[in-house]
């Protein structure tokens, strides 16, 4: 049996031709038709990565997000038909992973699906350990410490500082950690690293302190070097 996706949409067309699509690319697809019975599918189901809807009745994709990532870390691919940035950052900051606007291609969304699937996999035959001074990355149990005490981090969050771990002092691109984070190369929206990269500075870096991670100018960022 493939991995487990949750398909959360209000509508019933969407869910059913995106279940029949995944299903027929091996994966096991269970749905739900609001973020309050997503919420409850979520618990019995133990999703590997969840495909939300962010505008639905009951409870919206923002809501179901904002309680879901208090309980698990699960992967989020977020639909919207919304064309406007400040909806996409909302979601992302929310602790979305990635984003598909509406109408999308099926074949599209399977390939963002595996390629965030391939990402957390790779996490767990790399080094279990990362360091650099008082930031410590731990990938079989997915923490990070700051100074000993835990961060809580969505998926994004800490694909990108584990990749900034990796290599203290070096640049990244957005291009870059964006390829890291969804786990392969395609044109996809480069400024979710700075809204991702903002939430992980809140989480990781204390108020007095030096910043730990740095923005390059015209290129991307950096993890300061101990």
């Amino acid at each position: 049996m493939g991995k487990t996706i949750l398909v959360v949409d209000d509508k019933e067309q969407l869910r059913t031709l995106v279940k029949t699509y995944l299903t027929v690319e091996g994966f096991r697809v269970v749905t739900a038709v609001d973020g309050r019975e997503a919420l409850f599918v979520a618990r019995q189901e133990k999703p590997d990565l969840i495909i939300l809807d962010l505008m639905m009745p009951q409870m919206s994709g923002y809501e179901f997000l904002n309680a879901h990532r208090k309980e698990r870390e699960t992967p989020v691919i977020m639909l919207t038909a919304k064309v406007e940035e400040a909806d996409r950052v909302l979601g992302l900051e929310l602790g979305a992973d990635d984003y598909v606007t509406k109408p999308f291609s099926m074949r599209e969304l399977a390939a963002r699906v595996r390629a965030v699937l391939r990402r957390m996999d790779k996490e767990k035959t790399e080094s279990p350990r990362l360091q650099n001074g008082e930031l410590m990355l731990d990938r079989e149990s997915r923490t990070a410490t700051v100074a000993g005490t835990e961060v809580d981090l969505t998926p994004s969050e800490f694909g990108l500082l584990a990749a900034l771990l990796s290599n203290p002092g070096r640049v990244f691109s957005r291009s870059e950690l964006l390829e890291r984070i969804q786990g392969d190369a395609y044109e996809g929206y480069e400024r979710t690293i700075d809204v991702h990269i903002r939430n992980l500075r809140a989480k990781i870096e204390r108020e007095g302190a030096p910043r730990q991670i740095e923005t390059v100018y015209g290129v991307g960022y950096r993890l300061r070097g101990e």
